[in-house]
C-alpha cells in the first residue's frame, strides 16, 4: 500500500485500486475508490457545497508481525475531520472512529490486516471488484464488521414490520411501494450514505455488513459522526440538500380517489365539500383522464373545458394536481417522435417494451436532459398553462412489467448502474422548470425517491399498499425510516390503496384508525381504489377517459354518519394545528428534521426509546400512539421523563413510565409535552 496526501485528502494505492478519503462537511468524510485511477466525476447525491472544515491527513508507520521473523515497519494513513477519524492500514483496511471510539471497520479475513491469524487464510477482502464480462463496469462488494448491539435505521421504505434494520437484507432497487434511499443512522452515533445509484443489496448481518452494486465504476460512500440522530441528519441534509418551503395552503386536507372520471365529478365533489363547510386544500385528478398513456392531456370528451374547471376550483381556494405517468403507449402521438429521438428507455434484448398495464408501453428516459425538456413542454402546454398547480408523478420507480434491471439502459448507462436515481430525475423534469416559472413553492406527489429527493419538492407516498392493519403497521415503520433517510414530506393512502368492499365493518374501522394516524403526519390525503367494482364504464372504447373502471366514493362523508363525525372531528384537529405544522415544515427546511419522528430522535438518551416502534413523535411536542390492530380500544404508551398532557382528557401524567390509555374508535392516544 502506497500513501500520499493531496491537498487535505488521503490517497492510498494498491495494485489496480486507488482509494481517496477527504473531508466533506462537518464531522464527515467521503470515501471513494476506483480501478486504474479512472474517476467518474459523479457526485450523485452529494449535490451541496460541503461546509469548510479544518481537517488533517498524515502518513506514518507501525510495527507489524506476520508470524515469521521479527516485526517490520509498515505504512498507514490517517485523516481526521472534527469528531470523525479514519485510519487505513497497510492492507487497505479502513477503520472509523467517533472521537476515540471505533464505530465502523471494514471486514477483512485475508493475509495481513488487523485481524487474528485464525481468520487470515479465508481470502475474503474488504473491497471486492469483479469485472462484468464484456463491459466497462464492475460488480462491487464492500464489507464491514458487524457491531455487537448496534441498531440501524433509515434506508428509505421497505414493506416490512421492522424499524430496526439490523438483521435485515434489503434490495437496493426501486419498486412500487419499495423506496431505496441508502442512508442509515446508527445507534453508535454515525450516519452513512451509500452514494451509489446502482441496483444491488445491503445485508446488515449479525456477523458482517455487506453492500453490493451489480454494476458500477466507482465505490463512493459518505460517513458522518454526530452527538445524536438530529445532528447526524442535519449533517447529511447539509450535503444532500433540504426540503424547500412548503406552502401553507396545502397543509390541510388533500382529496383524492381512484378515479374522478369527468370534470363534472370533480366539481360536484368540490362543491359538496364547500357546502359541508370543509376546506380542502387540493383535489387530485388521477390516471386515465387522458386519451392514451404518453399523450399527457385531458380527454376532451369528459374534460371539455379544464381551464374553466380549474378556475372554479381556484375560486374555492382549492389547488389542482394532475396525474402524469412516465409510460408512453405505442398509440400515443408522442411515441414516434420520442422513439426516433432516443428519449425512451432502451431494452438491451428483445422488443422495446417496459410496461404493459392498459397498453403496450415504453417508459421515458429522464436521464436524458432532452427527454425532460420534451415531457415538460407537452405537460406545460396541456396542463400547466391551464392553471394546474402541481403534478402527481405516479409510477415513478418506474413501474415495469418485469423488473429485469439488466435488460434496460438509460442515457447515463445501464439500469443496473444508475437506475435508482430514476425517480429523482423524473421529478426534476417538473421541479426545475416549475421553480423557474415563479408561481410559488413547488410541491409534487411521487411514489418513489432516492437520496437527495427531498430538495426537489417531492411529497412521497408509500405506494399501492393493501387495506389491512398489517399494512398500517408496516407504513408506520416505513414513514419513520423514510424520515431518518432525509425524506420529511411523506404520506400514505388513508385506509390503504386496495379495498375489496367499502361496506365491510372491519375496513371502516381500519379507515378511521388510518385517518387518525394521518392527521398527525406530514400530509393528510384521502386516496384509495375502493371496491366493489360495480360502476359501469362511461363508454365501450378501449382507450380514452371513459373506458377504465372507477372505485367507490372516497370523500369524508362516504362511509356512514359515525365515520363522518369522527373524520370531521379530526379534520378540525388538523386545522387547529396549522401553525404548529407550519413550524415543523420550517424545521425540515432548516435542519432536515422529519415531521414524524422515532421516539429516540427526540429522546436519544432514553434507552427505552430506541426499542419502541409502535409510537412516535409528531415534531417535538406531540407523542402519538396510533391504534394498529382491529378491535383494539386501549393500549400501552411509554412516556419519557417529564410531564405529559393527554390531549383527549386533559390529564397530566408524570413521564418515565408506561401507562394504559383508553382508545375508543373516535380517539387516538396523543400526549403533549408540557
Amino acid at each position: 500500500m502506497r500513501f500520499e496526501i493531496s491537498g487535505n485528502a488521503l490517497i492510498a494505492r494498491n495494485g489496480y485500486e486507488t482509494l481517496k478519503i477527504e473531508p466533506w462537511g462537518k464531522d464527515s468524510l467521503r470515501v471513494r475508490a476506483v480501478q486504474y485511477d479512472k474517476w467518474t466525476g459523479n457526485d450523485w447525491a452529494l449535490t451541496e457545497e460541503p461546509e469548510k472544515t479544518e481537517a488533517e491527513a498524515r502518513i506514518g508507520s507501525e510495527d507489524y508481525w506476520d508470524g515469521y521473523g521479527e516485526p517490520r515497519p509498515v505504512p498507514f494513513g490517517e485523516i481526521r475531520n472534527g469528531r470523525l477519524r479514519a485510519e487505513v492500514n497497510f492492507a487497505g483496511v479502513i477503520s472509523f472512529y467517533r472521537d476515540k471510539k471505533l464505530i465502523l471497520r471494514e471486514y477483512y479475513r485475508s493475509y495481513g490486516g488487523t485481524l487474528s491469524k485464525e481468520s487470515r487464510c479465508l481470502k475474503v477482502v474488504n473491497r471486492e471488484w469483479k469485472g462484468n464480462i464484456g463491459g466497462g463496469e464492475y460488480a462491487l462488494t464492500v464489507r464491514f464488521d458487524a457491531n455487537e448491539g448496534e441498531k440501524i435505521f433509515g434506508m428509505g421504505q421497505y414493506q416490512q414490520p421492522y424499524l430496526d434494520l439490523k438483521g435485515n437484507i434489503l434490495e437496493l432497487a426501486q419498486r412500487n411501494s419499495q423506496i431505496t434511499v441508502p442512508f442509515l443512522v446508527s445507534s453508535l452515533g454515525y450516519g452513512m450514505l451509500w452514494n451509489n445509484p446502482a441496483v444491488g443489496s445491503v445485508t446488515f448481518g449479525k456477523n458482517l455488513t455487506e453492500w453490493t452494486a451489480r454494476s458500477t465504476k466507482q465505490m463512493d460512500y459518505w460517513i458522518t459522526a454526530g452527538e445524536n440522530p438530529k445532528e447526524i441528519l442535519k449533517n447529511y441534509t447539509g450535503v444532500t440538500g433540504r426540503a424547500p418551503e412548503f406552502p401553507e395552503d396545502r397543509m390541510g386536507l388533500w382529496q383524492c380517489k381512484l378515479r374522478y372520471r369527468t370534470q363534472d365529478e370533480v366539481l360536484t365533489v368540490a362543491r359538496q365539500y364547500q357546502k359541508e363547510g370543509i376546506k380542502i386544500d387540493q383535489i387530485v385528478i388521477d390516471f386515465f383522464h387522458w386519451t392514451v398513456q404518453g399523450d399527457w392531456k385531458f380527454d376532451k370528451t369528459y374534460w371539455p373545458d379544464p381551464k374553466a374547471m380549474v378556475d372554479e376550483l381556484h375560486s374555492m381556494g382549492i389547488k389542482v394536481i394532475v396525474s402524469v405517468w412516465p409510460s408512453v403507449d405505442r398509440r400515443s402521438e408522442n411515441f414516434g417522435p420520442m422513439m426516433e429521438r432516443g428519449l425512451l428507455m432502451r431494452a438491451e434484448r428483445g422488443e422495446a417494451q417496459t410496461y404493459d398495464y392498459q397498453g403496450d408501453c415504453v417508459v421515458i428516459d429522464p436521464f436524458n436532459p432532452e427527454t425532460r425538456e420534451y415531457v415538460w413542454e407537452v405537460c406545460r402546454r396541456n396542463y400547466y398553462d391551464l392553471g394546474i398547480d402541481a403534478f402527481w408523478l405516479d409510477n415513478s420507480e418506474p413501474d415495469m412489467g418485469v423488473y429485469d434491471f439488466d435488460n434496460y439502459r438509460y442515457f447515463a448507462g445501464p439500469a443496473t448502474e444508475c437506475g435508482n436515481m430514476y425517480p429523482q430525475l423524473y421529478s426534476r423534469a417538473f421541479f426545475d422548470p416549475m421553480s423557474k416559472a415563479g408561481r410559488g413553492p413547488v410541491v409534487n406527489l411521487l411514489r418513489c425517491g432516492w437520496a437527495g429527493s427531498q430538495k426537489y419538492g417531492n411529497v412521497i407516498w408509500s405506494g399501492d399498499v393493501p387495506s389491512t392493519f398489517e399494512s398500517l403497521r408496516d407504513q408506520l415503520q416505513a414513514g419513520l425510516n423514510m424520515g431518518l433517510a432525509g425524506i420529511p414530506w411523506w404520506t400514505t393512502d388513508i385506509g390503504g390503496f386496495m379495498t375489496d368492499d367499502v361496506n365491510d365493518r372491519d375496513f371502516r374501522q381500519l379507515l378511521i384508525r388510518w385517518y387518525e394516524f394521518a392527521v398527525y403526519s406530514a400530509v393528510l390525503r384521502m386516496h384509495g381504489d375502493r371496491g366493489p367494482y360495480n360502476i359501469p364504464a362511461l363508454d365501450d372504447r378501449d382507450w380514452g377517459g371513459g373506458y377504465l373502471h372507477t372505485g367507490q366514493p372516497n370523500e369524508l362523508w362516504s362511509y356512514g354518519e359515525e365515520n363522518y363525525r369522527i373524520m370531521r372531528k379530526y379534520y378540525d384537529v388538523r386545522i387547529a394545528m396549522h401553525n404548529y405544522i407550519k413550524s415543523l415544515y420550517r424545521e425540515a427546511q432548516e435542519n432536515g428534521s422529519p415531521l414524524i419522528r422515532t421516539m429516540f430522535y427526540e429522546f436519544p438518551k432514553d434507552k427505552k426509546c430506541w426499542e419502541l416502534q409502535d409510537q412516535y413523535m409528531f415534531g417535538s411536542e406531540y407523542l402519538v400512539a396510533p391504534i394498529l390492530h382491529l378491535n383494539e380500544f386501549e393500549r400501552d404508551v411509554y412516556l419519557p421523563a417529564g410531564k405529559w398532557e393527554n390531549v383527549n382528557t386533559g390529564e397530566i401524567t408524570e413521564g418515565g413510565q408506561t401507562v394504559r390509555v383508553k382508545a375508543p374508535l373516535d380517539e387516538i392516544p396523543v400526549f403533549r409535552k408540557k
